[in-house]
């Protein structure tokens, strides 16, 4: 059986690309209008115009060139990855600025008299920019927005399905390859997990040593992407095999299990602060992953989540006994996720 997938990941960055350039050209319309002393229209279009020269460039690097440009750079030592960065940046600053008394979009005397104050103003967006999605790739952008609009500064209760990914036999292959190689092991495991999250509309919670958590709020269960996530992203994996035998000389694989329920969402921490999810649908669900250890099964999900979604085509439940769950008083039912 093979899912057929559309690129969540590129709809995602161009979504974000659009709302990034669309933000900067209007700080920078603004710029220009202050600077004067054309016509408002003529100072707004200036600073929209040098926005498109200089803040589009960036962006598509920044975002677009995330999984492959970037992804090389960040091999090089960090003096010389902030170097080609540094000089990339002020290369389309000052190749931008330049294009606007070349296309007469302003005149020579007005772009000498204000060329100094459009170069800080230039360097402060890139850089800004360039923190903006460097902190959105390290917590995500779903996190960065929720801590930025303060959804979760007071804890609320919500309704989620988790899904909770463990990779198998990860401490074999850590004693195998060695702590460096594993490490890039597990970051490839993690990309292909990421990659079937994006394609599910999934929000990556966290990685907590070989375990990845995704998350659906309640409103995004019924169409049953969260039970097609695990065998998307084994195929993903699949479609990888020639990479990891060729690097590591193994192919990881993984169990998987899914759960829905009540948690307490909020903000935690003081001088380092992330959202949590609290509650005992996030135990049951290591509990789940442990079943699925002792079982031998790959994945195991839930009846709670079951009852809430439809199975999608090419995905099989098999009905298991039930589990008790410490600190549950109902035994939870259990069902076995297989292909057709």
């Amino acid at each position: 059986m093979q899912f057929k997938m559309q690129s969540q990941r590129d709809r995602r960055n161009w979504r974000l690309f659009f709302r990034l350039s669309i933000a900067a050209a209007v700080i920078s319309a603004l710029f220009g209008y202050s600077q004067g002393p054309d016509t408002p229209l003529h100072s707004l279009m200036t600073g929209i115009a040098g926005s498109l020269f200089i803040a589009t460039p960036i962006m598509l690097l920044e975002i677009k060139g995330q999984r492959r440009v970037l992804r090389r750079l960040r091999r090089l030592p960090l003096p010389a990855y902030l170097g080609l960065k540094i000089t990339f940046y002020l290369v389309v600053i000052l190749g931008g600025l330049s294009l606007l008394p070349a296309l007469h979009i302003t005149d020579a005397e007005r772009f000498a008299a204000t060329f100094r104050a459009s170069l800080v103003f230039s360097v402060i967006m890139a850089v800004g920019t360039n923190v903006v999605i460097e902190i959105g790739l390290l917590l995500g952008f779903g996190t960065l927005r929720n801590l930025f609009t303060g959804r979760y500064v007071q804890p609320r209760r919500e309704l989620r399905a988790f899904l909770l990914i463990d990779m198998r036999d990860s401490t074999g292959l850590a004693e195998r390859l060695g702590a460096v190689p594993f490490h890039e092991l597990l970051n490839d495991f993690f990309r292909d997990v990421s990659e079937a999250a994006l394609e599910c509309g999934a929000e990556i919670h966290k990685y907590v040593g070989d375990e990845a958590i995704l998350t659906w709020q309640q409103k995004t269960v019924a169409d049953g992407d969260c039970l097609r996530c695990p065998f998307i992203a084994a195929e993903l994996i699949e479609e990888r095999r020639a990479h990891y035998l060729a690097r590591y000389g193994a192919m990881p694989t993984f169990r998987a299990s899914l759960h829905y329920g009540e948690i307490v969402a909020g903000e935690i921490g003081d001088v380092r602060r992330e959202i949590a999810y609290v509650g005992d649908t996030l135990n049951s669900a290591a509990r789940l992953l442990d079943a699925a250890k002792e079982l031998k099964r790959d994945i195991l999900a839930s009846e709670d989540l079951l009852g809430q979604t439809a199975l999608p085509d090419g995905v099989t439940a098999e009905k298991l006994p039930t589990l008790s769950v410490r600190g549950r008083a109902q035994p939870l039912g259990v069902s076995a996720l297989g292909r057709a």
